[in-house]
């Protein structure tokens, strides 16, 4: 059988995304954070982009739009591009007014605390870290040149908690000194504040903090630390009675000295900060409804600039100002486009979890994205992008969209119980245990039964409760 090449047409569809729909589709799922940033690269990078700095006059005739539009150049109008339209399309102020449940004349600032009207510098400062506090404590020591640089060796090699993760002979050896004098420094360290920073281990640590509060004379204390955490920790306390002849109420007093050590003095200084977040989309209370505004702060207000002289423009200019002028077009009416499906879905949202809004984290239904998606027309992925990253000021708090979308446990009497409402019940029941009778998982199974008539597994508690991070029912019991 002979090989041959040949030549064939064949005509296939294929669907391709255009890079406009690329970017509105990656807009869709940005931070405020991330958009900002977005549309001040688009400003950097566009000339005829550009940011209303006041409110902008609104053209609502349309027949003056059509007069104005004829005076264009014939290519941007075939090109479908008109300044005024793109212009009308930037001015939000209106847009805002029309979605909103409020009246035209409501805005976010209407709600602002005292506090926003601070200056940032004056509720914020910088955080000291671990490494600052020591030395600043060592400087102000009656410590050598020496002994200093041996002891920053040493808090250079903490870690997070505050242990030394370094070998003494490393130390000495990168400080050149001997090993007697790191371990001189050590000891130093080691009784600054935080005491116990700088211990090798959690014996070590517990160790030098008794010490500094004088309860080392003790020896029953001193032994618990040293040989017994682990038993503590397990609840194995009869061994422990047996071998030094107490009872519970002394062993008792024991526990509740070693409970105020710390055993992580350096933790206090981790490095991870807290993330404070912006809501995207406010939700008031109002005469027995609910306002939804959107927050806007920040967000630049944008418009097409017309400043070029296309009539002696040559070629290539028209070409690229045509360009830029598209990608600025499409670039405002995305924006228009996201901040109206943000509203879309935070309405639905309202809509369905009105109870959530009324009395709190308890009354949270089960939720899919198929809901919203059939709710206000659009499809999934859409309502799954818009609700990335977004967070939401309500009555009960902050929370980010994606929390209102949970799984459906079924109860006796047929109604669905959202799963994030589960939890909170759990969290809310252990919270009122008795430290010394603290409820067991089979027990809240129990609980949740009579409280919502929910038929919920034991494992599935026990998972919930894992993911609230609440330790045991045996890990919970305090025994004194």
């Amino acid at each position: 059988m002979a090989l041959e090449l040949k030549q064939q047409l064949k005509q296939t569809q294929q669907l391709l995304m255009s890079p406009q729909l690329q970017q509105a589709i990656k807009l869709l799922q940005m931070s405020r954070l991330e958009l900002v940033e977005h549309i001040q690269q688009e400003l950097l990078e566009n000339p005829f982009l550009e940011e209303v700095q006041q409110e902008a006059e609104t053209i609502n005739n349309d027949k003056n739009f059509e007069e104005l539009n004829e005076n264009r150049p014939a290519d941007m109008q075939e090109e479908g591009y008109s300044f005024e339209e793109v212009n009308k399309n930037g001015d939000w102020e209106d847009y805002l007014g029309e979605l909103s449940s409020a009246p035209k004349t409501s805005s976010v600032h209407e709600y602002e605390s005292v506090e926003d009207n601070n200056f940032i510098e004056t509720r914020y400062a910088e955080k000291s870290s671990l490494d600052a506090h020591l030395m600043w404590q060592l400087r102000l020591s009656d410590c050598t040149e020496k002994e200093i640089e041996i002891c920053e060796n040493i808090i250079g090699n903490l870690d997070s908690s505050g242990y030394l993760r370094a070998e003494l002979s490393e130390i000495a050896e990168g400080a050149g000194c001997s090993l007697e004098e790191a371990e001189k420094a050590l000891f130093k360290v080691q009784r600054l504040d935080p005491v116990g920073v700088a211990a090798r281990t959690p014996q070590e640590c517990l160790l030098t903090q008794i010490e500094v509060l004088k309860y080392d004379r003790d020896p029953i204390l001193v032994d618990l630390i040293k040989y017994h955490l682990t038993d503590l920790e397990t609840h194995r306390y009869k061994p422990l009675l047996r071998k030094f002849h107490i009872d519970m109420d002394v062993l008792g007093e024991y526990l509740d000295i070693i409970q105020s050590l710390d055993p992580m003095p350096g933790a206090s200084f981790g490095e991870s900060e807290p993330m404070y977040v912006s809501p995207d989309v406010y939700v008031f209370p109002c005469d027995g409804d609910f306002v939804i505004l959107l927050n806007d702060e920040d967000i630049p207000n944008l418009r097409l600039n017309d400043f070029l002289d296309r009539a002696h423009a040559s070629a290539e200019v028209k070409d690229f100002s045509s360009k830029k002028i598209a990608s600025a077009s499409w670039l405002i009416k995305s924006l228009e486009q996201r901040k109206r499906t943000l509203y879309k879905v935070m309405e639905s949202i309202v809509k369905f979890q009105r109870p959530f809004f009324e009395e709190g984290v308890d009354k949270l239904r089960p939720l899919i994205l198929k809901d919203i998606a059939e709710d206000i027309e659009m499809h999934e992925s859409s309502v799954s992008r818009i609700t990335t990253n977004k967070y939401v000021s309500t009555p009960h708090g902050v929370f980010e969209l994606k929390f209102f979308f949970n799984s459906a446990l079924s109860s006796d009497d047929g109604d669905a119980v959202g799963s994030e409402s589960v939890k909170a019940l759990i969290k809310k029941m252990i919270g009122k245990e008795d430290p010394k009778n603290p409820l067991a998982d089979e027990k809240l199974c129990e609980l949740l039964k009579q409280e919502i008539g929910v038929d919920i597994a034991r494992r599935t508690v026990a998972k919930y409760r894992t993911a609230l991070n609440i330790p045991s029912s045996s890990k919970r019991k305090q025994r004194f």
